[in-house]
Formats: C-alpha cells, structure tokens, sequence
C-alpha cells in the first residue's frame, strides 16, 4: 500500500491573515492613531482582518476615522482596493454606515474605481448610499461619476431606480436628477444603459406623478427607456391604468411612445384595453382616433384585445363611440379569422360575449378559418373544459386516495415518532393536497365561464336548426352508452325500489287513524258520541283511498325490483326495455307514496274552522307532485327527448344564473357608493384613482347600443 504523506505545517488560505483583537478594534473605533501606531506591526497591518474580512481600513471608514484612514492609505495604499468576504470596499462601508468626511471623499478622488466596484449584490457603493440614505456621500459619488446612477445590480435595479422606489427619500432622487451631464446611451465600457428596470416604470408602479414630472422636466430622455419584460413607460402606465401617468406622458414628453409596441406585441392601447380602466381607453381614443390601425402581431385590434381579456366595461366604451370608427372594429378578423365575439366565446369570456352579442352590429354569424361560428366555438371549447375538469376531478380522486393509502401506512410504520415530526408530515400532506387540488379548482372555474357563455350565445345567436335535428341521436351511441350505464341504473332504481317497498309496507301495517282515537278510552267513548256520520264517512273515504294508494305503491315498487333483479341477469339487449318499464313502475309507487302520505295527514286532522291549514296542505302536496313528476322525467323519456330538454333547461338555468349575478352586481356598484359611510371615506379620493378600484360596471343603456342611436331615440 502507497504511503500518503500529510503536511500540517502548511498554512491555509483562510489561516494567512491575523485576527484584528478587540482592543485594536476599539483604537479604530475612537480614531486613537497612537494606540494603532503602536499596536500595529508594519509588517502584519495588511493582514489584520476580521471574521468577515474587513481591514483595518474597513472599520475606520465605517467608524468615520478620519485620523487613521489618513494614516493607513498613507502608509499602506494596498488597502483602498481590498475586499472582505462580500466583496465590499471601505466605499461600500462607508456608504452604508452614513459616512461622508472629507478622509473619504479624498479616498475617492485618489481612486476614481472604487465608485464602479461591485460587492457581490452586484451594489455599487452608490446603491448602498440611496439604500441607507446617505445624502451627501450619494450627492458626491453622483457629481463624480454620474454614469453610476444608471448602473443595474443583480435584480437590476440601479441607485436612480431605488431613489424612487424609495420615494425620494432625503430628496436624493433630486440631486442623482441634477448632478452630471445629461443621460447617455452608452457608458465608459461600451454596454448599453440600462438593461434593467427603468426608474420612470418604478415612479409608474407607485402611481407617484409628482416624481414621473420631476424626471420628466430634469431628464426627458429617461421617458424614452424601455423596461425588459414591461416595454416603455406608456405600456406600464396603461397595463395597470394609471391615467394621470398616461396623460402626462402623451401631453409632454412622449407622445412617440403610443406607436411603440412590447414584447409581446401590444401597442399601448391594447394594454389599456386589458386592464379595466375606461378612462385611459377614453384618453387613447380622444388622442388617436383611428383605433383599427393599431393591430398587435396577431393581427388583433383593441376590441379583439378587450373582449379575449373579459373587460366587458371596455367593450361597452368602445361600442358607444361612433358608429364609423365601431364598425371598423366590431367584425374585424384576425390572423387567425376570429371576430371579437370569437375570442370572448373561445375563452369563456361571459360578459364580454354579452355586451357583444347584444349590439344588432355584431355579425353572430361569422366564421373564422375553422370554419367556425362563435357559437360552435364557445360549445367545442366548452366541450373540451369539460373534459379537463373531469380528468383534473379524477386525478384528484386518485391522489387523494394514494395520500390516504400513504398517510394510513406512515402512522402505521411510526407510531413511535416524536410530535414535531408529526407536524412536520402533517404540514407537508396539506402542502401537497393544496397543490394537487388548485387544478380541479382552475377547472372548475373555467368550465363555469366556458358553459355560462354559451348559454349566452344559446340564447342570442344559436343557429337555426330544425327539430328533427335536435332529436337525432347514432343509435351505436345510444348502445353504447346504455351498456356502460346500465349496471349503475339498474342499482339506483332497485335502491329505490326497495325504499319504496319498505316504507309502503310498514304504512300498511300501521293505519293512520283520527286525532281522538289517540286519547284514553274514556275520552274515545265520550268523543264517539260526538263525531257525526259525516265524519266517519270522510274519515273512510280518506282511508279507503290511502289504503289503494299504499298497496298500489307497494306493488309498484315490488314489480319493479323483480323486473330490475331479472334484468340484472338476462340479455344485454333486455336490460333497456327492463330500465325504462321499471322506472316508470318506481315512478308511479313514488307518486302514490306521496299521495298516501297526504291522506294520511288528513285523516289525523280533524275538521276545524282553521281552513287556511288545510289550504296550505293541498299547495304544499300540489307544488311538490309537479316537482317530483318533472324530476322523474328524465328517467323515462327516451334518450334523444332527454338530452334535448336537458340542453334548453340547463342553457335557461346558467343564463338565469349570469344575469342574477351581473344585474345584482351593477345595482350594488350603484348604491354602495351613495351610503353616508363611503362618502366621507371618498371625498380624498380622485376620480382616477376610483375608476381604479372600481369593478366593471355596465350601464343600463350601454349594452349593445351606439352613440346614433342614443341620438334617435
């Protein structure tokens, strides 16, 4: 075996440097320059360092030490460009510890560098003096190298960019905006300035107009600069609506910015059309009104934007404008052939198919390059939600049952686990759970916007078909689905049936039987004596009455069990014959049960002067009769009745849904901001900063009509 020699006299990298004590450290602290003289070695003052790096130079330059900074660059100049651990200089220091003397400022005219060197947040000492607010040292490094206001560190952001972030703190955003040449494209390196955030997008984020003038009037080329992901200012001030940003912007300074379009290829006024200010809208179309020339890369103009963003307020703005400038829009195709209505209908857009299918300038009939209605679109996607909704519901079941298995096995295995394991697992099974469930939950919303819509086109724009059409159904469907359907049929209604049974049998056994036959015998002879013979004969009729309706239930539903039980065992061809009649036969027994059920309750009422209990019988055994036939039908109307009436019924239900929901939206956005309380809250508040809050709301008279015909009528 080789011998392997191992030298413990070699010193390490981490080990050349000498701890600075606590004693010396307190001599730099109050700026002693004999004490340090005396202490520190000439030979070992470079390596005198703390845990996390700092020289000797470090701390007197976050101390303030003017003394021993003098002494130190003078005696060992090494030290100025030194770094510790985080690669910070004694500027980085000095700026985060609020330090500007004059030692300082001299350091930095002997070495212009260290105003461009990064630690490794990728901050310039400059950063660091807008992040602590340190004025006079941020004012000074400005005035010296202003091209270092525009450098970015490693989340991009730049000192003039967290000057406003901060909100002009210790008003350095002013003298970072004052100090210098003018802004430049290119700095001393040759890279382009910035490729960052944009200081005016960070003025736009915090809705500040105050600081978006102040860079307007002190540099009017930084309006001009365009953000990575977020494009010119005019795209970030009309994505999150800020109106007084645009009109500032378009009035002034950047009017040339409205024909520049964003990453994704969206003008400014597209991206105003997403959000759901109308008053920025308003403003692009007073500036430029010929909207049908701003067509993003796919081919879309701002009501195809509008209406595949849902923002029905927008679309009921853009349609009460004039009717040339409407008409220009309404039809409009894009690259792909659809209209707006297209897109409004394909994404489930509820609202913004309504508003659209309700203008008589709407062309419901359009096809795009499919070959495609609106209609047919909203149903095929509304199809394919469906789809996805069932396989993210039985995904879920999957996961929740495999999570069960888990859990059940875990406790098993550790059941001597300590409690904060136990919490540990706990918080990740529901961690888990929450990530697996947000799918079906997406799914489920999706699929409600996708049906609602087209119950919408359902109703205003379906096409005309002829009955026939809607009854015709492949009978290999019809086949098809009854063998997959039957097993689950046939024990449905045979649970029923034997329910029915049941209950039927026991109300045989036990007759119901007058009030004053419940009291003592004493009382019955004495009640006996009373009753007249025209009781006693309603009391028969009424028995003899439930008496047919009880047996005839129970016969029903015993038939029924026997035809479902036979069934279960003979042909498949017998089992849809057997399903039909034996729903018809539950059916029947469950009438009758009910209709017994109501004779039984009038037996044991006796007759009384209070009619309106009887009256409130006969309604309540009248409205439920009809609810319980119309439930049933569906159990024995042929398929192809069933799924046409199923269609109309559940069309009706999600409209009537949709415009419960919108029209009790829109009167409460009407008279919650007329109660006293909201009043005194918004007297503050600026009319642009409400629209903002706001939630879309349409008025009653902006549905679908144009500015001429409010005109006519």
């Amino acid at each position: 075996m080789d011998s392997v020699a191992i030298n413990i006299d070699e010193p390490r990298d981490h080990m050349a440097d000498s701890m600075i004590d606590s004693q010396l450290h307190w001599c730099v602290s109050e700026d002693n320059i004999e004490l340090i003289q005396s202490r520190v070695q000439r030979s070992l003052a470079e390596k005198l360092v703390t845990p996390c790096g700092n020289t000797l130079l470090h701390l007197a330059a976050s101390y303030g030490s003017d003394k021993v900074i003098a002494y130190l660059t003078k005696e060992f100049p090494s030290l100025i460009t030194r770094r510790n651990s985080q690669e910070d200089t004694i500027l980085h220091l000095a700026a985060r510890e609020r330090k500007a003397s004059d030692a300082i400022k001299d350091l930095v005219k002997s070495e212009p560098s260290l105003m461009r060197m990064t630690n490794t947040k990728g901050n310039t000492p400059l950063h660091d003096a807008v992040i602590k607010g340190n004025r006079e040292l941020a004012k000074f490094l400005a005035s010296k190298n202003p091209e270092v206001a525009y450098y970015n560190n490693n989340n991009g952001r730049s000192p003039l960019y967290l000057a406003v972030e901060n909100g002009n703190e210790n008003e350095i955003l002013d003298d970072l905006l004052k100090s210098g040449d003018p802004f430049r494209i290119k700095r001393e390196d040759g890279d382009a300035l910035p490729k960052g955030k944009s200081p005016v997008h960070a003025a736009i984020e915090q809705r500040d107009i105050g600081i978006l003038k102040k860079i307007g009037e002190a540099r009017p080329d930084l309006l001009r600069l365009t953000d990575e992901e977020l494009g010119n200012s005019l795209h970030y001030a009309s994505s999150i609506g800020f109106l007084e940003g645009v009109q500032f912007l378009l009035d002034n300074k950047f009017h040339d910015g409205a024909y520049g379009r964003n990453p994704e290829g969206n003008y400014p006024i597209h991206l105003a059309c997403k959000s759901h200010s109308v008053d920025v809208v308003k403003v692009y179309l007073k500036e430029f009104p010929y909207p049908k020339e701003f067509l993003n890369k796919k081919g879309q103009n701002i009501l195809h934007v509008a209406a595949e963003s849902g923002k029905g307020n927008v679309i009921a703005c853009i349609l009460l404008q004039k009717d040339t400038l409407v008409k220009s829009l309404v039809n409009e195709m894009d690259e792909d052939g659809n209209t707006p209505l297209h897109l409004a209908a394909g994404y489930g857009k509820s609202v913004a198919a309504f508003v659209l299918v309700r203008d008589n300038r709407v062309d419901s009939s359009a096809v795009n390059n499919e070959n495609l209605t609106p209609y047919d679109l909203a149903e095929q996607q509304s199809r394919s939600a469906e789809e996805k909704f069932d396989k993210a519901n039985e995904m879920d079941g999957q996961h929740h049952s495999k999570d069960v298995y888990g859990m059940k096995n875990s406790t098993t295995e550790n059941s001597t686990a300590s409690t904060s394991s136990q919490r540990k697992d706990k918080a990740f099974h529901l961690k888990r759970d929450t990530k697996k469930s947000s799918p079906k939950h997406e799914g489920l919303i999706n699929y409600f916007g996708m049906v609602t819509t087209l119950s919408i086109l359902y109703i205003y724009s379906r096409p005309k078909k002829s009955l026939s059409w809607h009854f015709t159904v492949t009978p290999g469907l019809i086949i098809s689905q009854a063998k997959e359907e039957s097993k689950n049929r046939i024990g449905n209604l045979l649970v029923v049936a034997v329910l029915v049974a049941g209950v039927t049998f026991a109300g045989a056994v036990q007759l119901p039987q007058l009030r004053d036959n419940n009291y003592s015998s004493e009382h019955h002879l004495e009640s006996n004596s009373t009753i007249t013979a025209s009781r006693y004969s309603s009391y028969e009729n009424h028995l003899y009455g439930y008496l047919f309706l009880d047996l005839g239930a129970l016969s029903a539903s015993t038939v029924a069990a026997l035809i479902l039980l036979w069934a279960s065992f003979s042909d498949a061809r017998f089992i849809l014959l057997a399903v039909q009649v034996s729903a018809f036969m539950v059916f029947l027994a469950i009438i009758m049960m009910f209709g017994a059920f109501i004779l039984s309750v009038r037996i044991a009422l006796p007759e009384s002067h209070e009619v309106w209990l009887r009256i409130a019988i006969t309604v309540v055994a009248v409205v439920f009769f009809l609810v319980q036939a119309f439930l049933f039908l569906p159990w024995i109307l042929p398929r192809s009745v069933n799924h046409f009436l199923q269609r109309i019924i559940l069309h009706h239900f999600y409209c009537l849904w949709f415009f419960t929901l919108f029209y009790c939206w829109r009167w409460l956005t009407e008279i919650l901001p007329e109660l006293p309380v909201l009043k005194k809250n918004d007297a503050g508040v600026s009319q642009e900063q409400k629209s903002l809050v706001e939630p879309p709301v349409l008025k009653k008279n902006d549905i679908g009509v144009s500015q001429e015909q409010k005109s006519k009528s």
